[in-house]
């Protein structure tokens, strides 16, 4: 018996929101032993592969709220891993930064990191994981310019 594609679509959402939880619970408890929660690494991630970054664009980057994005920055400044630096042409921005010691935790930690995301994707080939990401972009670009009324 063939299935519906209405049918089809109730168990691709049930299989992709179980995937994500699975690969979610594995993504935080790696990020733990690096003693950071995933907003934290988040935002070091940003900054060690991007570079300075205004603090007003983190949260769009790595989709946290702007008080959110206060928090963390506070959190990873008191820890001596991230400063806010001024742009010198607008007093209105405010940069992240990496510390050296931020550097040097990102430098020690994102590589392992990596590691870990490559063994937990192990069971695609590249060119599976390749038709994966473009089929993923496809079902986020419509849900994100889904209008209910649409289908009304």
């Amino acid at each position: 018996m063939e299935a519906t594609d209405s049918k089809l679509a109730l168990k691709l959402l049930v299989v992709l929101s179980r995937t994500m939880h699975a690969v979610t619970e594995q993504v935080k408890a790696d990020i733990k032993t690096h003693q950071l929660n995933p907003s934290e690494f988040g935002v070091l991630e940003l900054l060690y592969h991007k570079g300075d970054t205004p603090l007003q664009q983190i949260g769009d980057k790595i989709l946290l709220t702007s008080g959110s994005v206060t928090y963390v920055v506070d959190k990873l400044e008191n820890r001596g891993l991230l400063a806010r630096k001024s742009c010198p042409t607008d007093r209105r921005v405010t940069f992240g930064t990496l510390t050296e010691e931020g550097q040097a935790l990102m430098e020690e930690t994102f590589p392992k990191h990596e590691a870990f995301l490559t063994d937990l994707f192990s069971d695609l080939t590249v060119s599976e994981k390749e038709q994966l990401i473009d089929q993923l972009k496809r079902i986020g670009y419509r849900a994100d310019n889904y209008t209910h009324s649409e289908k009304a």
